[in-house]
């Protein structure tokens, strides 16, 4: 498993629509295991999309049972071809993203969401998931689809805030 670089806006690829995966070969998987040691090695990553790595295919890796604050979730979560097939209700809350390192902004998602997609063995997978989790899987999945959270923000004036002293721990400088 390799730690993989992230690629950061303004980079054409985060802007592109991902490719469905076709076959789940064993490239395939080893991505979604580097994708998994990726957001292990970045503190307080709950979330990876493959564009964010150079990889325009629709597949992402989430797992919010790592972050501080406890939440309801389902674990690590894998998921090739994810499609929400159906949202509920509405919250706004913060989002920062390894692909935007200097801000961060108040975004509406829904609360609640039910996805489906296929795990990195190919065996179809259905999640329900509320609160932080699903955010999480909202936000990944738009990257899939070119969009990044400042996309989402109602206003750029009074909703993206600069980090403060952002430093990614794990990045030696260079």
């Amino acid at each position: 498993m390799s730690v993989l670089k992230i690629l950061k806006i303004p980079d054409p690829i985060l802007k592109k629509i991902s490719s469905p995966v076709g076959e789940i070969t064993p490239d395939i998987q080893k991505l979604a295991s580097d994708l998994v040691e990726t957001i292990r090695f970045h503190k307080n990553c709950v979330g990876i999309a493959a564009p964010q790595t150079g990889k325009s295919i629709r597949l992402i890796v989430i797992d919010v049972s790592v972050y501080p604050k406890p939440h309801p979730n389902h674990g690590l979560i894998i998921l090739i071809n994810p499609v929400i097939t159906k949202k509920e209700g509405k919250r706004m809350g913060r989002e920062g993203c390894l692909s935007v390192p200097d801000f961060t902004a108040n975004v509406t998602r829904a609360e609640k969401v039910a996805v489906e997609g296929l795990n990195e063995k190919g065996k179809p997978v259905k999640i329900d998931a509320s609160g932080f989790e699903s955010v999480v899987l909202q936000h990944e999945i738009d990257h899939l689809d070119g969009l990044v959270f400042l996309d989402r923000v109602t206003s750029l004036k009074t909703d993206v805030f600069r980090r403060k002293n952002y430093v990614d721990k794990n990045i030696k400088k260079q």
